[in-house]
């Protein structure tokens, strides 16, 4: 592949009218943000062509969950988009609960939810963050790093880990929450809100940082659909979709939140929309974590979730439960299931066709960047070479989460 893609970009390279220039934006250039390429065609400073080449992180994602248990596959998942690890991880878990057919206590849904909320705020705290960087504005980043690692420390006390999460299990949680887990989150509630809105101050109501971004990298409200965008970037260009609130799942229907809309898809838009989620999952983790209900972390369905590690020592019953669902793993019935959730950057969909074994017999991620990082070349045709950095920057482009 990477042969034919040099050969390509070689015979392009051959046929550049005179006084243009291909640039390798990548695969391993700062602002590409990780293994990814773009190719620039350039007159000047100005873009006449680009093309983007999808493929350097591809893992195999989606074979190896016709291998793996449905537990199993819960740890590719947190390698998909490892900036807000447990969306993924909770997407992953609602899709085989959805084609199980079974319901967990209330207690897994408000943690579930207050967690993904928890790393939504993460992951727009990377994307904005990093778009100051990418223009020259470091001390934005480093304001709200602070408060992104309290979030990672409560991560870390509930799941014993910090970026590979493998958060939840099919019928739960992994284990229950640890005592002080609400006292840390409404800490982390009351030193967020002040710092978002002192970020607001320090970069976006910038007058250079305006400059820089709007108008710049835009998209309108058609192409955006055409594209198959979703997300903060497809609510930048003016469509107020959100799947919390358009087809909820869990209790988001039960929340007071509202929908943050742009106008033209433009990277300032897409900051706007991005600062103005925040607060509202905030908002959300503030009704749920003062709503806490006490009770099991997770179903009593032993054929489903393995059975206290204690009682498989003692008791009969629970040893053949444990051997079998360690052994077989769960089976599921047979049919074609997909479930959708809002991640960070989008709708993650997870499309899984059952033979009745422990294994899926097909799995389709439905990434978000995926869709949108296709439509990368046309937004920064015709504008200049500073610009396709904070074009990228503002979509979020995972590279996990793009090629899995």
């Amino acid at each position: 592949m990477y042969e034919k893609t040099a050969e390509h970009f070689s015979l392009k390279q051959k046929k550049l009218p005179e006084g243009h220039l291909l640039v390798n934006l990548g695969p391993s250039h700062p602002s590409t943000h990780g293994i990814l390429q773009n190719v620039i065609q350039l007159d000047g400073e100005r873009v006449v062509d680009a093309e983007s080449v999808i493929g350097y992180v591809h893992r195999s994602f989606e074979k190896l969950g016709e291998r793996y248990t449905y537990n199993q596959f819960l740890v590719c998942t947190d390698r998909m988009n490892y900036v807000s690890t447990p969306l993924n991880n909770i997407g992953w878990i609602l899709a085989v609960e959805k084609m199980l057919q079974i319901e967990v206590p209330d207690k897994v849904t408000y943690v579930r939810m207050i967690v993904s909320e928890l790393s939504r705020v993460m992951d727009h705290i990377i994307c904005n963050g990093i778009l100051g960087v990418d223009l020259g504005a470091f001390s934005g980043m480093l304001h709200l790093f602070h408060h992104r690692e309290n979030i990672y420390q409560v991560l870390e006390k509930l799941t014993g880990a910090r970026l590979t999460t493998t958060f939840c299990r099919v019928g739960g949680l992994e284990k229950d929450i640890y005592p002080e887990f609400e006292k840390d989150v409404k800490t982390i509630i009351k030193g967020l809100r002040p710092a978002i809105e002192e970020f607001q101050s320090l970069l976006v109501n910038n007058r250079i940082f305006m400059d820089r971004t709007e108008g710049v990298g835009g998209i309108s409200a058609e192409d955006a659909i055409s594209y198959g965008y979703s997300g903060p970037n497809l609510r930048a260009a003016g469509v107020p979709w959100d799947i919390r609130k358009d087809d909820p799942y869990m209790f988001y229907d039960k929340v007071d939140f509202d929908i943050p809309v742009g106008e033209d898809g433009s990277v300032l838009h897409r900051t706007l929309v991005r600062m103005e989620e925040m607060r509202q999952s905030l908002r959300i983790v503030e009704q749920l974590i003062n709503g806490l209900p006490t009770g099991a972390h997770h179903a009593d369905i032993p054929h489903i979730y393995l059975p206290d590690k204690s009682k498989v020592y003692k008791n009969m019953e629970e040893l053949i439960y444990h051997f079998k669902l360690i052994m077989h793993g769960i089976k599921v019935p047979k049919g074609e299931y997909y479930m959708a959730t809002e991640a960070a950057n989008g709708e993650l969909g997870f499309y899984i066709v059952s033979e009745g074994e422990k294994s899926p017999w097909r799995v389709h991620v439905r990434r978000p960047c995926f869709w949108f990082y296709q439509s990368f070349p046309e937004l920064v045709k015709g504008s200049l070479l500073a610009d396709t950095v904070a074009t990228m920057s503002s979509m979020n482009v995972i590279a996990g989460e793009l090629d899995c």
